[in-house]
């Protein structure tokens, strides 16, 4: 657990880094056709050597927004109304979105699992979103995914090492 703490204190820093010195390279690798089918294989390959029960970082630092029906679906596993879910647990931010009012997530325990799991946002199912269709059209959004989670960091590398092995 040290090092995973030890590596996600700099991880931000790294992945900026990182991003600054290789921007040409994934300036190109953002528009190339195969991005998406590159970034599911990264996905698979990383997280079948990692767990995000290991870092939660995400959940750390990080707010998933919030849609009316994912509200309805936790509100009603918590028994609570949807009114009341909203006012203990959730803002309006200045885009108008729903978010949580504090981070860390207040449904993530000590050992980094997901108290509400079962009926957590959409957003959090499908973080880090490096396994879905249309990389192309939300890459910015991976680079910046890059920043938090280091299975996304380790994704891009080996993409950039694979595309300069061609």
């Amino acid at each position: 657990m040290h090092k995973i703490t030890e590596e996600l204190s700099t991880l931000k820093q790294r992945s900026r880094s990182w991003q600054k010195n290789h921007r040409k390279d994934l300036v190109r690798i953002g528009q190339m056709k195969e991005l998406t089918e590159m970034c599911q294989t990264g996905h698979q390959q990383i997280f079948s050597k990692m767990s995000c029960l290991d870092c939660a970082n995400c959940c750390k630092t990080t707010g998933p927004l919030f849609t009316s029906r994912d509200i309805s679906r936790i509100s009603k596993h918590l028994n609570l109304s949807y009114q009341q879910f909203f006012e203990k647990y959730l803002k309006r931010d200045e885009d108008d979105d729903m978010v949580l009012q504090t981070v860390p997530c207040p449904f993530l325990a000590e050992n980094n699992e997901c108290k509400i799991y079962d009926h957590r946002p959409k957003a959090c199912r499908e973080y880090p979103h490096t396994d879905t269709f249309n990389q192309n059209k939300i890459f910015q959004l991976t680079l910046k995914n890059a920043e938090i989670c280091p299975a996304v960091f380790q994704i891009l590398q080996t993409i950039k090492a694979n595309v300069e092995s061609r």
